[in-house]
């Protein structure tokens, strides 16, 4: 469903330090003002490249922030629940984007002219009322299935106007991290128990943490995870964590990350918070050049003919969701496709392997791959027989739009609404 994604805070943070402001509208229980239309009429031109004084751009916005208000509205109305622990989650994610688009967490203070526990209290009120809106949409459009009729129906009406399908490349892949030697985890190990020890020894869990945790989204807050739910930390981390009392230090955990110092703060029932101290191994400079050789040997041995791809992609790859499938990694078209990746795909021949390159996954972790290019699909005009699925997404989303439009509509005849200018 198309929405205007707002960054509400902003707003909040803009506006609540002056004690007038001139009222827009009223959505039932909310209010809009002069300054949050201007400041997302900005918000939404810097990103659009558009001139923020165009009139349309401000009538839009106010548009949508009436939208936005009738929503909530009807999520109070519906008794839309949301808990801490989302909430908290939420927060956590968006002021992690904050600082990476300021630069710093300093950086992020001087731009709002207040402290980061500032900011982040008046994210937490935006925050809890964007999840209630979200959850009563949820409740409302989520379980609305398109049936293959309807899916024929806007393909008859719209098959002249719909965008031509690009070319895809279906490819396969074996994919191996690079490896660990045992001096590098000894050293690990090593160092993370010199900083346990310290920490037994009066040392503050948290200043350590910031200074030599080496997962830095927890590490700016003293390794602090907040409140996760059982089954959702690695099984060798949980385990130990649930096994603390509060306020509890464990011994050094190894984990496929790495080795951790895992400190209890609370638990309740099924949750913990916890916090963690992440000492990753730091792998040697011969351990990347080892993985291409070794990737580079599988590949020479599918080409000398000793044995096929998919052979050595079930018996070597570690991408564990595609090696039970000889590799199968599905099909892509260009933007899907890291650039580098895309030239390389773009001049090969069917069947073709490529030489290992580095694959980047989440964060710093990182591995090598081979790729095999399996089939490629040319460019053309979409059709129910070969592109149904892409169809389909098109017809939900124009379907769930119509529906959204109608909800709104709806909304705007039973919920107080009122333009003040």
């Amino acid at each position: 469903m198309k929405k205007l994604l707002l960054v509400v805070f902003l707003s909040v943070v803009a506006f609540a330090q002056k004690p007038v402001d001139k009222i827009i509208a009223i959505v039932g229980t909310e209010i809009i003002t002069k300054s949050e239309v201007e400041l997302q009429s900005l918000i939404y031109a810097y990103q659009k490249g558009l001139n923020p004084q165009d009139p349309k751009i401000r009538q839009f916005i106010l548009n949508q922030l009436i939208e936005d208000k009738l929503i909530y509205n009807q999520a109070q109305l519906d008794s839309i629940v949301v808990t801490d622990d989302e909430v908290n989650k939420q927060v956590e994610f968006q002021l992690q984007n904050f600082i990476k688009q300021a630069g710093s967490k300093e950086r992020l203070e001087q731009i709002y002219k207040m402290s980061y526990e500032k900011i982040k209290k008046e994210l937490k009120y935006s925050v809890k009322k964007n999840l209630m809106s979200q959850k009563v949409q949820e409740k409302r459009f989520a379980n609305r299935e398109i049936s293959r009729r309807e899916v024929e129906e806007f393909y008859n009406t719209y098959k002249d106007s719909l965008p031509i399908v690009p070319t895809k490349y279906k490819l396969s892949h074996i994919f191996v991290l690079p490896k660990i030697d045992n001096d590098t985890k000894i050293n690990t190990y090593r160092f993370a128990n010199k900083i346990l020890d310290s920490i037994l020894m009066g040392a503050s869990f948290e200043e350590m943490a910031k200074k030599y945790s080496d997962h830095k989204e927890s590490a700016i807050h003293g390794g602090n995870l907040g409140y996760i739910a059982r089954g959702g930390l690695l099984p060798e981390f949980e385990a130990a964590a649930f096994a603390l009392e509060n306020g509890k230090i464990s011994k050094v955990v190894e984990t496929p990350l790495g080795y951790h110092i895992i400190k209890l703060i609370d638990k309740k029932g099924d949750k913990i918070n916890v916090s963690q101290i992440l000492f990753k191994f730091k792998s040697q400079n011969n351990v990347d050049s080892l993985s291409v050789k070794f990737l580079t040997s599988i590949r020479d041995s599918i080409l000398s003919g000793e044995n096929t791809f998919e052979f050595y992609a079930t018996k070597y790859s570690e991408d564990k969701e595609s090696n039970k499938f000889g590799g199968d990694i599905g099909l892509f078209d260009k933007n899907q496709l890291e650039g580098d990746l895309y030239q390389i795909v773009s001049v090969m021949k069917i069947g073709e392997i490529s030489r290992p390159r580095r694959l980047n996954l989440s964060g710093d972790k990182y591995g090598y791959h081979i790729v095999k290019l399996t089939n490629v699909i040319p460019e053309h005009f979409p059709n129910l027989n070969t592109d149904f699925d892409e169809i389909k997404q098109l017809a939900e989303y124009r379907i769930r739009q119509d529906m959204y439009n109608k909800w709104i509509e709806e909304l705007k005849s039973k919920i107080f609404f009122e333009i003040k200018e």
